[in-house]
């Protein structure tokens, strides 16, 4: 008896629309999966996606863990005959996913086009405006100035040396923190339905392997650590994918951008950890207490942190500027998580610039633009491309939890059983 197939044009067509545009030039050489430095023996990637993607086979790849798997180094584009991209294909693939993966869905259509970019934009514009303006009738000035008498913060003159103080007009403990908290709250548990969906999705379509020696499958544990000390600390994929000086400058600007957002996230929560429990334990409060002095170690550690997202920033920009259109796309989701990153950077460097030139007039709207560009960058996360962090980290755990991808040292032949 035939087998049927019934393709999805539908799921074809928004595949194009994401990113996958150049699918239909495929003609099945294996080029792709021949040239990848990281697709297992086994059913390797992209090939097979290619061809599903033709066929409209949305049960297939929305569920293929693979599509994780494959780290974008777009050396299967740069030797393809047909210039099919299908670097750009696997890249679709999770635009698509992180459109649907979790609710609201609305959101992942929001973040798909450039046209939706004005509502993603308002809604914390709105929030933070609205905020200002109460704040600002309460003290009477919409650009007000400050000293601090007795641990608040009281109204100062004009020319006041230092009189800049961001938390008089969105004071943390009601404004910042809250809001801030919420969102995080938000964003795990959206995570976390997120990553329960994929794993479910796994369970059912990544092949069960035998792996000779001892390193096989392993424990949740082991793979836990596998991937994030061996993988994701180091960085050590990215390094496999590629030799050229573009492949260089790729592995760069990610490894520098992730442990930028790691130290920034460490002064963060310094912050937030000495605020809260600086109430109940005094003595810790003055390590975070903001504005902080330049020599503060927590200050330095953040400044370290601001130049080394904009170096990976300008690294990673650069060449993607410097791609070749022919073979290499950029999707909106590349150019939205840059920007918006670029906007996190440099806003908050100029409120921090501002605030010590004393410029009440430029400092507080600067800082508002930094709310509102980080309200962007983290509320929106699960359907953001940056949401690979999380879901890309997903896969490769449960790929080493059995077996599907093996540790970069170990020489391992997996056998599907």
């Amino acid at each position: 008896m035939a087998n049927v197939i019934k393709a999805d044009l539908q799921f074809v067509q928004e595949l194009q629309s994401v990113g996958g545009d150049a699918l239909k030039k495929c003609y099945q050489c294996a080029t792709c999966s021949v040239a990848c430095p990281l697709a297992p023996a086994e059913n390797p990637y992209p090939r097979k996606e290619m061809v599903w993607a033709q066929w409209g086979l949305k049960d297939r790849l929305v569920n293929d863990i693979d599509i994780w798997l494959c780290h974008n180094c777009g050396t299967c584009s740069d030797l393809c005959p047909r210039g099919a991209k299908p670097g750009d294909l696997m890249a679709a693939m999770r635009n698509m996913a992180y459109r649907n993966l979790v609710e609201p869905t609305v959101v992942g259509k929001w973040m798909s086009s450039s046209k939706y970019l004005p509502i993603l934009m308002a809604i914390p514009a709105a929030i933070y405006l609205l905020i200002w303006i109460i704040r600002a009738g309460q003290l009477g000035s919409f650009f007000p100035l400050f000293v601090e008498e007795g641990g608040h913060f009281v109204l100062a003159p004009e020319g006041v040396a230092g009189a800049v103080k961001y938390g008089g007009l969105f004071p943390g403990d009601f404004t910042i923190d809250p809001i801030f908290g919420l969102v995080a709250l938000f964003v795990a548990f959206t995570f976390y339905k997120g990553v329960m969906k994929l794993i479910k999705g796994f369970q059912d379509t990544t092949p069960k392997t035998f792996v000779v020696g001892e390193h096989g499958q392993v424990s949740w544990i082991d793979a836990i650590k596998d991937v994030l000390f061996g993988q994701v600390a180091t960085h050590a994929k990215w390094k496999q994918c590629g030799e050229t000086e573009s492949d260089k400058h790729r592995f760069t600007g990610h490894f520098t951008l992730f442990w930028a957002f790691v130290i920034l996230a460490f002064v963060t929560s310094v912050v937030a950890v000495t605020h809260w429990g600086g109430k109940i334990v005094p003595f810790i409060a003055p390590i975070g207490h903001t504005p902080m002095p330049l020599w503060s170690p927590v200050k330095i550690l953040a400044n370290v942190g601001a130049i080394m997202l904009l170096f990976g920033l300008t690294v990673l920009t650069k060449r993607r500027l410097n791609q070749d259109p022919s073979k290499h796309g950029s999707s909106f989701y590349d150019w939205y998580l840059l920007g918006v990153i670029w906007a996190v950077g440099l806003t908050g460097i100029f409120s921090e610039l501002l605030r010590l030139a004393n410029v009440a007039t430029l400092a507080y709207p600067m800082y508002y633009l930094h709310l509102v560009s980080v309200f962007m960058l983290f509320v929106y996360l699960p359907w953001s491309k940056l949401g690979h962090l999380v879901y890309r980290t997903a896969a490769l755990v449960y790929a080493r939890k059995t077996g599907r991808i093996a540790m970069q040292s170990r020489e391992e032949k997996i056998f599907v059983v």
